[in-house]
C-alpha cells in the first residue's frame, strides 16, 4: 500500500505543478483584462465623435498592445493545457495497463484457490497438521493468504478510482482548453477590429499633419517652459537645503526602494516615456520628455510615491504642480486640477495630493506628469516604480 501511495504522489506531483502553471497564466490574463478594461474606459471618456486625435490613437495603440499580450497569454495557457492533458492521458494508459494486470493476477489467484478448495478443504488442511507448531504456521499462512486476496481487491479498487480521477481531470482540462480557444478567437477578432481603426486613424492624422505638428510644437514649448520653472525651483532648493538626520534617513529609504515605489496613480499606463523619442505618427517630429506621462481615468488622483515633505505648490495657469522632498531626492507631480496638500505638509506614501486635470481641448485626456530629481540631477522615473 505504501508503494502505491508513493507511486501516486510521484505521478501527481508534476501534474500539480502544471496545474499551478496554468493557474498562474490565467491570473496574468486576468491582470491584462483589467488593464484592457481601464484602457477601454479611457477611450469611452474621449469626445464621442469619429474625429481622429492623437489621444484616441495612443489609447487604441495601448488597447492593441494589451490584446496582443492577452492572446499570447492564452496561447501559453493552451500549450500548458495540452502538455498537462498528455501527462494525464499517459498516466491513465499506465493505470489501465496496471489494472488489467491486477485483474488477470487476481483471476489466476481465484482459480487456483478454487481448485485447492476442491482438492482439500481448509479445515482438513488444518487438522492434518502433524504438531501444534505446524498448525500455528498453517493458521498464520491462511490468514496471510486471505489478507493478500483482500489487498489485491484493494489495489484493483484503488487503481480504478485513480483512473476515474484521471478521466475527470482530462475532461476539466479539455473544457478549459475549449474555453481558452473561444476566448482566443474572440480576442483575435477584437484585435483585427482595433487594427482597422488604427490604420484609419493614422491615415486621417497624416492628412492633418501640418496643423497637428504646429499644435505639437506649441505643446512642447509649453512643456519646456514648465520644465524650466520646476528645474529652477528645485535647483534653488537643492542649493540652499542642508539635510537633517531625519531627511537623510528618508533619502536612504527612498533610494533603497528603487524599483518598488508605488505608482503616482492608482490605475493607468505610461503614455509618454522619459527622454527623446520620435513621434509615432510624424517621423520628423521629436518629443523630449523630462519626466514620464501617466494616463488614467477622469477623476483620478495623484498620490505620493514615498513619505516626505511638500516643499512647493506651484500654480501653472489653470493647473498645479506639487514638489515633495525626500531628503536629497524630490518628486514632482504636475497637471493637477485641485490640491489636497499645501507647502510644509508631511505626507506618507500613497497619500492623495490632488485630482488630475482632464483637458477638454485634448479629447478629455487625464494625464499626470511625473518627475524625479536627485539633488539637481533629473532621473528617469520608470526604473524607480514598481513593475
Amino acid at each position: 500500500m505504501k508503494r502505491l501511495i508513493y507511486s501516486a504522489l510521484l505521478i501527481l506531483l508534476p501534474l500539480c505543478c502544471n496545474a499551478q502553471t496554468v493557474k498562474e497564466l490565467q491570473a496574468q490574463q486576468e491582470q491584462i483584462k483589467k488593464e484592457l478594461a481601464e484602457t477601454q474606459k479611457m477611450i469611452s471618456e474621449t469626445k464621442q465623435s469619429e474625429k481622429a486625435t492623437n489621444n484616441k490613437l495612443n489609447l487604441l495603440n495601448k488597447s492593441i498592445k494589451d490584446r496582443k499580450r492577452l492572446i499570447a497569454g492564452i496561447n501559453q495557457e493552451i500549450t500548458a493545457l495540452d502538455g498537462e492533458m498528455q501527462d494525464l492521458s499517459a498516466r491513465r494508459s499506465e493505470l489501465q495497463a496496471q489494472l488489467k494486470q491486477l485483474k488477470a493476477d487476481y483471476a489466476t489467484l481465484v482459480r487456483k484457490t478454487h481448485y485447492a478448495d476442491r482438492m482439500s478443504s481448509p479445515l482438513l488442511f488444518l487438522i492434518s497438521s502433524t504438531n501444534f507448531q505446524q498448525l500455528l504456521r498453517r493458521i498464520r499462512y491462511m490468514r496471510q493468504f486471505t489478507q493478500y486476496r483482500k489487498q489485491q481487491v484493494r489495489e484493483i479498487e484503488h487503481t480504478q478510482a485513480e483512473i476515474d480521477i484521471q478521466n475527470n481531470l482530462l475532461c476539466e482540462r479539455l473544457d478549459e482548453r475549449q474555453t481558452a480557444l473561444k476566448e482566443q478567437n474572440r480576442e483575435k477578432d477584437n484585435l483585427a477590429r482595433d487594427e482597422r481603426k488604427q490604420q484609419k486613424m493614422l491615415d486621417e492624422l497624416k492628412k492633418k499633419e501640418k496643423n497637428l505638428t504646429a499644435k505639437l510644437k506649441k505643446q512642447q514649448k509649453k512643456a519646456d517652459e514648465l520644465n524650466k520653472k520646476i528645474d529652477d525651483i528645485i535647483r534653488k532648493q537643492a542649493t540652499t537645503t542642508t539635510l537633517t538626520k531625519e531627511q537623510q534617513l528618508i533619502a536612504g529609504g527612498f533610494e533603497q526602494n528603487k524599483g518598488r515605489l508605488p505608482w503616482p496613480v492608482e490605475k493607468g499606463y505610461i503614455s509618454g516615456s522619459f527622454g527623446q523619442h520620435q513621434h509615432p505618427v510624424y517621423e520628423h517630429v521629436t518629443i523630449n520628455n523630462k519626466g514620464i506621462y501617466l494616463q488614467t481615468t477622469a477623476g483620478s488622483s495623484a498620490r505620493a510615491v514615498y513619505e516626505g515633505e511638500v516643499s512647493s505648490c506651484i500654480v501653472l495657469g489653470n493647473t498645479y504642480a506639487v514638489i515633495i522632498q525626500h531628503g536629497n531626492y524630490r518628486t514632482v507631480y504636475s497637471n493637477l486640477k485641485t490640491l489636497s496638500v499645501k507647502q510644509g505638509d508631511k505626507v506618507k506614501a500613497k497619500q492623495t495630493l490632488g485630482t488630475i486635470y482632464s483637458d477638454p481641448d485634448e479629447d478629455n485626456k487625464t494625464e499626470l506628469y511625473f518627475q524625479i530629481y536627485q539633488d539637481r540631477t533629473l532621473l528617469d522615473p520608470t526604473p524607480w516604480l514598481a513593475k
